[in-house]
């Protein structure tokens, strides 16, 4: 379930080392349960806050991110994501069990604050998340050096993740909008049923 909101997560750490199940967890956990069973009612709205978006986080992915990130903080505007943390670059590879040579380790050693801008966009079963900004320690990086800080730090973490390409929505949702301080789902309608005169009409035939 948590690899729906992995792409929302993933760029900005919402992550918190030793998470706890959380009302605000279980209550995110329920609804993604809900919307995979595909029990959730077609047409409908699913809502989730941006509290119970950085719970859940917390409780499921340090599993995944077990060190190297901290002090995360995540606001959700209209159409809008963005995150501070604070990062450690070499432990975050070292977490994902890859090593990091002498002379880059050097280069990007201890922690620094970054900063991740994204935007999202949702239609036809999919959503893509767009990197709009990228800061470390105040200074913006974009090109070659971003691509190079995505290959390198966030995919061996998170190899599942999609970056400024499109990704299929969870089971039956259409879309996903991203407002301020909360997320929403909207799930499929359910396709509507010829009725019986019609029916009967295609049978004879």
């Amino acid at each position: 379930m948590w690899k729906f909101f992995l792409p929302l997560l993933v760029l900005f750490g919402a992550v918190v080392e030793g998470g706890a199940w959380s009302p605000e967890a279980s209550s995110a956990a329920s609804k993604l349960d809900l919307i995979e069973r595909g029990h959730a009612t077609p047409g409908s709205i699913v809502t989730f806050t941006a509290r119970e978006i950085n719970a859940y986080a917390a409780a499921e992915l340090p599993e995944y991110v077990p060190r190297g990130l901290r002090n995360p903080h995540v606001e959700l505007g209209n159409g809008s994501i963005t995150g501070t943390a604070i990062v450690d670059f070499v432990q975050l590879r070292q977490a994902a069990g890859e090593s990091t040579n002498w002379f880059l380790a050097k280069l990007i050693e201890g922690e620094e604050p970054v900063r991740i801008v994204t935007s999202v966009r949702s239609a036809n079963g999919e959503a893509t998340v767009y990197l709009r900004r990228v800061e470390i320690a105040g200074i913006a990086v974009s090109g070659s050096a971003l691509d190079f800080l995505v290959d390198t730090f966030v995919m061996p973490v998170f190899p599942d993740a999609c970056v400024n390409r499109p990704f299929p929505l969870l089971g039956n949702i259409e879309r996903v909008e991203v407002r301020p301080n909360l997320a929403r789902a909207l799930i499929r309608p359910q396709a509507a049923r010829p009725s019986a005169p019609v029916a009967a009409a295609r049978r004879g035939r």
